[in-house]
Order: structure tokens, then C-alpha cells, then sequence
């Protein structure tokens, strides 16, 4: 410390120094510069009495700071000592309180655990609830009772058992009230609505899903089979007397189900392209078996007339007859030949488009297996890519597999029905021709003979 007030002594003299020798320059005579020297070491002398007393008192002040840190830290020091003496005091009085109270309770103690228990499950119970749409805000008191560390009170124990009893009363009702409804929109209305029991709710329109987690009333995105719908708009409308009406004893477990069960329409289309083009072929060997049924059906009819007449018509007999008139002066032989060339001309009419119906009822089923194929092909891809975990990965080829397989044979079966229908008019048709002209050659023989 004492070298650096030297060293700022030196300075300081220093700059006199130099301040004196640049005004030695502005002094008229030696006197004059002389006073000046003196007057520069008196003033500087009273500069650096100055700082020297300011140091020192800051340095008595620093010590005097440091004296008081060390009292104040000695002072927390003792109290936390007390402090910490007081806090053993209070665990042990504590323990010996908890010790207390367990004796005292006595089998308090198990009813406690009893009523938390019971509690719980109550408010579970009352969440999932079709009731919680009529008697909202049931839950919080039950949470409450359920999550608490004291005995609950005899009011408490009362509010309990009133919350139980009036859920058991409200299931066995059959209750019309209004209430907030959301619409398949996300728009909520007012309507009114009957909840049966603690099973169903349901408007005019069909069953409603009351939403457990946001404690909302809602249309359902789909309704259940119009056997189940159908007796809700009756129930609905009926104001007393007993009305059938189809309810979830699954408090709507079933009918969520039921709604996410898919409709035949929806296992249409999950047959994919394959499907599709079954149901081409289906629709168009269905067309093609319409047409030759109602021409055939025409045609039969024509011939049917024309077995009455003698006069040939504008039909497959009629055509026969005519060449059998034109060429009857021949011998039997050649009239024979004739007649079976006619008959040949007419087949080709008569089973036209006979054969292609085959083998579309042949080409569906096949198609089919191609759509299963392709399925399982797709299957076997999703295992590799996605592994087995997850059932829902491979059900997608699964059920185009499956559906393809479906429409294929339900495509065949009819058609090979119907085709059977077709062939065995054509059949009957030709039979009848082949038997008329058998009959003409067989009377020309008897002519000739």
C-alpha cells in the first residue's frame, strides 16, 4: 500500500513539474516563477492530503462492512441452530401426534379406505353414465372424496350415499328432458330427448352417443340397422303404454359397435378394381341373358303360331316350311339335305350369345382369384414393411382378398344359372325345328311311297 501512494506522490509531483515548466515560459522574472513553484507544492501537497484521508477512510470503512458480514453470519449461524433444533421438536411431536390419532381412529381408519374406494368408483361409473347428460356436474365431489387424506365428515358420508341412490333410482326411469345436442356439423341445438334408464338416449330421429369425454350429447355419425331404428320413432311419439323398443344393456358398447360395423357397400368397394370389374362382367352377362331370354321368348312365340298355320311366316319354322314347299316335287334325299341346311342357318340365331354368358360364368370366379391374389400379394407387403404388430396393417389386402373372392362367386353362380334358363330355351326352339322337319320329310316319304 505504501509503494503505491509513492508512486502516486512521484506522479503527482511530476506533473507539476511540467505544468510550472510550460507557465516558466508566460513569467516575467525569477521572483515571479519562484512564487509559482511554491504555490504549486503547497496546492499539490493539499491535494494528496486530501487522498491519503479519503483511502483511509474508505479503508475503515471496508473493515467496518467485513465486521458487520462476520457478526450477521455468526447471528444466522445460532438461529440456525435453533431452527433446526425446532424442527427435530416438531417431527417428534408429529410422530407421537400420528401415533395418537391411529390409536384413536381405530377402525375409522378402514372405513376411510372404504369410502375412497367406493368414491372412485362411483365417479367412474357416473362418467360413462347416460344419466351425467340429465344430472351433469356429479364427479368433482366424488374426485374430491376419493383423493383425500382426512376423514371425510358425516355430511360428506350422506352427500355419498345420496349420489348412489340416486343413480340407482334413475336407471330404473324412463326420463323426457331437454338438453344440449351436437349435431354430426359440430353445431349444438336444443332438443328434446328420453333416456332410458342408464342405457339409451334417443330422439325422433334415432339413437344419440353421449360423449364421455367431453360430456356432450351427440348425433350419431351413423345409425344403427333400420330394425333397430325403426322402433324409435313410435317409442319416441308415444306418451304412455308399453312400446318395443331394441336398447344396449351395454350402456353403448354395442351400439358403438354396431355403428363401426361396415355395410354391404362398404365391403363392395373394398374389393377394389377387381371388384369392380366383376361386377362388369355380372352386369353385362346379366344384360346379354336379358336380351336372348325376351328373343327367344319372341321368337318361341312366333314359331308357337306359325305350328298352327300352314302358311309360312317371318320366323325360324316359317323359313323351314317355305323350303320345304319350294322343293317338295325333289326326292326325299335332297329335300332331307335342305331341310338340315335350314335348320343349320337357324342355330347359329338361336344360340347367339348363349356362349358368351358361359364364359363370363366361367371368367368371374377367376377374376376373383386374381382379386385374391393381388390381396394377399398386398398382405405380405404390409408384413414386410410394418411387421405383425398391428392386425389392422394387414386387414386392408386381407379384405380385398376375401370380397374379391366373394364377388366372383356370387357373380358365377347366377349367371350360370341364368344361362341355363337361356341354353335350354334355344335348345327347345331347335328341337322343335329339328322335329317339324323331321315330320315333313317323313310325310314327302310317304307321298312318294
Amino acid at each position: 500500500m505504501k509503494r503505491i501512494i509513492s508512486i502516486l506522490v512521484i506522479a503527482m509531483i511530476t506533473m507539476g513539474l511540467s505544468v510550472n515548466l510550460q507557465a516558466a515560459d508566460k513569467v516575467a522574472s525569477l521572483d515571479d516563477l519562484l512564487q509559482m513553484v511554491k504555490k504549486a507544492r503547497t496546492d499539490e501537497s493539499k491535494v494528496n492530503k486530501q487522498r491519503l484521508a479519503k483511502f483511509r477512510a474508505a479503508r475503515n470503512q471496508q473493515k467496518q462492512l467485513l465486521n458487520d458480514a462476520k457478526a450477521q453470519l455468526r447471528r444466522e449461524e445460532i438461529r440456525s441452530e435453533q431452527l433446526k433444533k425446532t424442527f427435530d421438536q416438531n417431527e417428534k411431536h408429529l410422530a407421537t401426534l400420528a401415533d395418537d390419532l391411529r390409536i384413536k381412529s381405530g377402525n375409522l381408519g378402514e372405513m376411510f379406505g372404504v369410502v375412497r374406494q367406493v368414491a372412485g368408483d362411483a365417479s367412474a361409473r357416473f362418467k360413462i353414465s347416460v344419466i351425467s347428460a340429465q344430472l351433469p356436474d356429479r364427479t368433482p365431489f366424488l374426485d374430491d372424496l376419493a383423493q383425500r387424506k382426512e376423514l371425510p365428515e358425516i355430511k360428506e358420508l350422506q352427500q355419498l350415499w345420496v349420489a348412489l341412490q340416486t343413480e340407482m333410482t334413475e336407471s330404473g326411469k324412463v326420463t323426457r328432458f331437454k338438453t344440449k345436442v351436437t349435431n354430426t356439423d359440430g353445431v349444438r341445438e336444443t332438443r328434446e330427448i328420453i333416456r332410458v334408464g342408464s342405457f339409451n338416449l334417443l330422439d325422433a330421429d334415432g339413437f344419440l352417443f353421449y360423449d364421455t369425454d367431453t360430456s356432450e350429447v351427440r348425433d350419431l355419425q351413423r345409425q344403427p340397422e333400420s330394425k333397430f331404428t325403426s322402433l324409435v320413432g313410435p317409442y319416441f311419439a308415444a306418451t304412455s303404454g308399453i312400446m318395443p323398443l331394441a336398447m344396449d344393456p351395454s350402456r353403448g358398447n354395442l351400439l358403438s359397435l354396431l355403428i363401426l360395423k361396415k355395410t354391404v357397400m362398404q365391403y363392395y368397394h373394398e374389393g377394389g378394381i377387381v371388384g369392380y370389374v366383376v361386377t362388369g362382367v355380372f352386369i353385362f352377362g346379366v344384360l346379354l341373358v336379358i336380351i336372348r331370354f325376351f328373343g327367344l321368348l319372341s321368337v318361341g312365340s312366333k314359331i308357337k303360331k306359325q305350328l298352327k298355320s300352314s302358311t309360312p311366316g317371318d320366323n325360324p319354322l316359317g323359313r323351314i316350311m317355305k323350303i320345304y314347299l319350294d322343293n317338295k316335287d325333289d326326292d326325299v334325299e335332297n329335300l332331307e339335305l335342305r331341310m338340315d341346311e335350314a335348320i343349320l342357318k337357324e342355330t347359329p340365331k338361336l344360340e347367339w350369345g348363349i356362349t358368351i354368358v358361359k364364359v363370363l360364368a366361367a371368367l368371374s370366379p377367376l377374376l376373383g382369384l386374381l382379386g385374391t391374389v393381388t390381396g394377399m400379394i398386398a398382405t405380405f407387403q404390409s408384413i414386410t414393411l410394418f411387421g405383425t404388430g398391428d392386425p389392422k396393417v394387414m386387414a386392408g389386402g386381407i379384405s380385398t382378398a376375401l370380397v374379391t373372392t366373394v364377388l366372383g362367386l356370387v357373380s358365377a353362380i347366377p349367371l350360370i344359372f341364368l344361362h341355363s334358363i337361356v341354353a335350354g330355351q334355344s335348345r327347345g326352339l331347335i328341337h322343335i325345328l329339328e322335329e317339324q322337319s323331321a315330320g315333313l320329310i317323313a310325310e314327302h316319304a310317304e307321298k312318294e311311297g
